[in-house]
């Protein structure tokens, strides 16, 4: 009954606002589609990692304070984070931007693989989420400003998604506190708007503190805070055999030591630990611990740890995602002209796969349900206020996040199409919300039901300060 009430309540909105009005905010989205492009490719060409992304906050400021958002730059004790503001009045409508890139996956604009020295690059499409993010947020502006509505549209800045978990401070902070909705979205594969669950994560870096010595001259005088890095690893790997099959741990050594004949004095593993469920992580995380704590006390070494980052799992919201689906399908996907139909193909054969572009001219059809992948900080902010968000196919169909294939998709007018589509999007996405106060009414009440009574907003990540230098 409640979904019937939603789609009865969306479908008035959609024709009473009328199609000629849409189809007015599509077209002035597609007037500028040049500038949002050269706006995305120019942070595509910054690649920078997370809570260094000065020239990328910047830029973005920058156009937004030129279409007459109020900016506060440095919320939360970040530097590159910010948050622009127009309207006044209910409903707050947020967009969440991002823009970090991740390391070592520098690639060229090519449907081949060529690395630039294990620089950044932009794997993970947020360039583009930025930048699309920032257009939508205009053309509300305008329409607020245009027709005289009473509301707020907020473009929130969030640096350092990748693992940095930049948005749980801001929501620790109370930056979401007032806000109505949250609206985001994501580069990807294709045009979709399903459901999709994502993981619950705590991260930190294990680090260790030993005694050098000639290796072989003295070995018995050294305590090795490598042997302890590689004695916790050992151990953690027991542990993957007694931990639910939805536990997902990672870690890369990111210090061994100097030189094989002398022992290494300190060595730092940096781990990642996820699950579906928040409380599931937390209990593993605290086993990972332990292991370190062994570790520590076989080898004759000390141990301290640093969390980096830690996110919620996502609290879905059904009414707003049958809403966004029916928009992302109102939009529709985007075809390849023959340059990109070459690099596609190209792209395909780099992976072993057959092209198929179906729900890149199309969208996906709407599902309640689809496999978790990765985590995000996107996750603490829909425990805080109502979160919807969807993908659009930035990528080639098939590539996978995080690869040279993605960042190099990304840099070409194959990611700016995308973009243009999410853009598109949220924009009317967010209008609708303006316009029909009962559909936020009931996402509240939804969000309030899920969440539950007798929730309380515990960050992942404890007390700490922001990890501005976890990168480094």
């Amino acid at each position: 009954m409640r979904a019937l009430t939603f789609l009865f309540v969306f479908f008035v909105s959609f024709f009473s606002f009328g199609q000629k009005k849409y189809n007015k905010i599509l077209k002035n989205i597609d007037d500028k589609k040049e500038l949002y492009g050269s706006i995305a490719q120019d942070i595509w060409s910054f690649a920078e990692m997370g809570y260094q992304e000065k020239k990328s906050s910047d830029l973005l400021k920058k156009i937004l304070s030129q279409e007459d958002f109020n900016i506060e730059s440095g919320v939360a004790n970040i530097p590159t984070a910010f948050i622009a503001s127009y309207g006044n009045g209910l409903p707050i409508i947020a967009i969440l931007g991002e823009y970090d890139a991740l390391p070592g996956l520098s690639q060229q604009r090519v449907p081949y693989k060529i690395s630039a020295g294990g620089k950044a690059g932009h794997a993970c499409g947020h360039h583009l989420f930025g930048t699309a993010s920032a257009a939508a947020a205009i053309e509300i502006k305008n329409y607020l400003k245009e027709n005289k509505k009473s509301g707020t549209i907020r473009f929130y800045g969030c640096p350092a998604e990748e693992g940095g978990s930049g948005k749980v401070y801001m929501t620790r902070k109370g930056l979401f506190d007032d806000v109505d909705i949250a609206l985001h979205w994501h580069g990807a594969n294709q045009n979709s708007a399903s459901i999709r669950p994502a993981l619950a994560n705590k991260s930190a870096k294990f680090r260790f503190y030993g005694v050098s010595a000639h290796a072989a001259g003295a070995p018995e005088k050294g305590r090795s805070a490598l042997d302890a890095v590689e004695a916790m690893n050992t151990m953690v790997n027991m542990l993957r055999e007694h931990v639910t099959e939805s536990t997902r741990i990672h870690y890369v050594i990111t210090r061994g030591g100097e030189a094989p004949n002398v022992v290494p004095d300190f060595a730092e593993v940096y781990y990642y630990a996820r699950h579906k469920t928040r409380d599931e992580v937390i209990k593993v995380f605290d086993r990972i611990v332990d292991a370190a704590k062994g570790a520590a006390i076989g080898t004759g070494t000390t141990m301290d740890y640093e969390m980096i980052g830690g996110t919620h799992d996502m609290l879905h919201n059904e009414i707003l995602q049958k809403m966004i689906h029916k928009n992302l399908s109102y939009v529709g996907g985007y075809k390849y002209d023959k340059e990109e139909l070459v690099f596609a193909k190209e792209i395909s054969k780099s992976m072993n796969t057959k092209l198929d572009i179906k729900y890149v001219e199309g969208v996906a059809p709407y599902a309640d349900y689809s496999p978790p992948g990765g985590s995000t900080d996107v996750g603490d902010v829909s425990y805080t206020v109502p979160t919807v968000g969807f993908r659009a196919a930035t990528w080639v169909p098939e590539t996978p996040a995080h690869s040279w294939q993605a960042v190099a998709a990304g840099g070409t007018s194959i990611g700016n199409k995308g973009m243009i589509v999410a853009s598109k999007t949220l924009a009317i996405t967010a209008i609708q919300l303006i316009e029909n106060p009962k559909i936020v009414k009931s996402a509240k009440k939804e969000f309030l039901l899920k969440r539950g009574e007798n929730f309380k907003y515990i960050p992942l990540l404890g007390k700490r300060k922001p990890a501005l230098n976890y990168r480094n």
